[in-house]
């Protein structure tokens, strides 16, 4: 793209904004050439700033708001009552073209509900998800829904599971990515009533769907998108981050044991620094919410300036490559969509009828 791209970061998002976020953000326009709209409180901004001795300031801008949304606020909070917080205003700009993307670690469930009250749903789709990239032993796994929506229909896991098809299909340049249902077994018989609908539904598609994937193969490589609700995916995700940091911890404390064990680090420093990249999740930065009308992204709420950052350039990466704008375009066109993974009419859910 021959224009800059732009950039709304939410500045007072998360549990460590605002210095992870404005860190972030002078570190991105240090490495690229993207433009920033940092939204928050001003003064706390600017003094933010100059703790730093940041040079091409002029690819950052700041617009003013006092307001925000907090970490524990409802998430319907942000439409009702606080129009003016750094998050909506994020979003606001997107939906008026001011920027090409927004990205924030503040309440993810405000930030759902606020890209879906202003930027509305693609056609088609009825609850929009967060789509995490996560590592596995052969390269990368998606999975969807990584927290939007706690309850389901299993229209929606559908839904899920086509958007998650074609997303990869265009960022990864995956032809024909594998598809799984987590479950608590491989037998069809197995999962909730939801997880079993949604399971014959996918089988009737034109999806590459291999049926119920389980916990311990997560991470094995065999699929390439893992689908279930957002509440079983967020513990799925946390559980993940969690596993690592305490594999990370005893490690460390391992090698301080002994001189042999410090020995052996050294001369296994580029292996194990190797891995720690691969599976840090501050590498993987954010995740899309895919399926509302525009590029959202959503960064965990503990986010470290280096897990914004590569968020934000994340989101510059699907705005170079119209990642977004092909997937709506394509979901439009999608017949699985239309005739698998649609809601199904009040006469379907009242006689049940196929």
């Amino acid at each position: 793209m021959d224009k800059k791209v732009k950039i709304a970061v939410d500045a007072m998002g998360g549990d460590f904004s605002p210095q992870e976020p404005i860190k972030a953000c002078l570190d991105v326009i240090k490495e690229t050439d993207v433009e920033i709209h940092l939204i928050g409180d001003q003064e706390v901004i600017k003094r933010e700033i100059d703790k730093y001795t940041p040079s091409n300031l002029e690819s950052i801008h700041i617009h003013h708001t006092k307001e925000t949304v907090k970490m524990d606020e409802e998430p319907l909070e942000i439409i009702k009552k606080k129009n003016r917080s750094s998050m909506r205003i994020a979003i606001e700009m997107l939906k008026q073209g001011e920027v090409d993307a927004a990205v924030s670690a503040g309440n993810s469930g405000a930030m759902v509900a606020a890209s879906i009250f202003l930027l509305n749903r693609v056609k088609g789709i009825d609850r929009p998800a967060i789509a995490t990239i996560m590592p596995s032993l052969t390269g990368k796994v998606l999975l969807i829904d990584a927290g939007a929506n706690s309850v389901c229909k299993a229209f929606n896991l559908v839904q899920f599971a086509i958007m998650g098809f074609l997303y990869l299909k265009n960022y990864l340049l995956i032809k024909e990515p594998k598809i799984a249902i987590l479950s608590n077994g491989q037998e069809d018989s197995k999962g909730t009533e939801i997880t079993r609908q949604a399971n014959e539904l996918l089988k009737k598609s034109s999806l590459n769907y291999q049926g119920y994937i389980e916990g311990e193969n997560v991470y094995k490589g065999d699929v390439d998108i893992i689908v279930c609700d957002g509440f079983v995916g967020n513990i799925l995700l946390k559980v993940s981050e969690g596993v690592i940091e305490t594999l990370k911890a005893a490690l460390k404390h391992e090698i301080e044991r002994s001189f042999f064990s410090r020995v052996g680090y050294i001369i296994s420093k580029r292996s194990l620094s190797s891995f720690k990249s691969r599976f840090d999740y501050s590498e993987y930065g954010g995740a899309p919410l895919l399926g509302v009308n525009g590029t959202v992204f959503i960064c965990h709420g503990k986010s470290s300036a280096n897990a914004i950052k590569n968020g934000i350039k994340q989101a510059a990466r699907h705005v170079e490559k119209n990642i977004i704008s092909t997937l709506k375009e394509e979901l439009t066109q999608s017949e699985d969509l239309y005739k698998i993974g649609k809601k199904p009419s009040f006469l379907q859910k009242v006689f049940h009828t196929k």
